[in-house]
């Protein structure tokens, strides 16, 4: 699992006209996952299962 600024950085993730992330493989919206316990936020993408973590 890498960072959402390294996946938009390789290419992985691209941003929507509405600055939304999208997964560049798929070319849908990631979902978002709150964990309590933790500083970031998973976001995981529903098609193909790659997940990211933004800060």
């Amino acid at each position: 699992m890498e960072s959402v600024r390294k996946g938009l950085r390789a290419g992985e993730l691209e941003r929507d006209t509405y600055d939304r992330l999208v997964c560049a493989e798929c070319g849908t919206q990631l979902q978002r996952e709150d964990a309590p316990d933790e500083i970031y936020t998973l976001r995981r993408c529903p098609n193909c299962g790659a997940e990211y973590k933004q800060i």
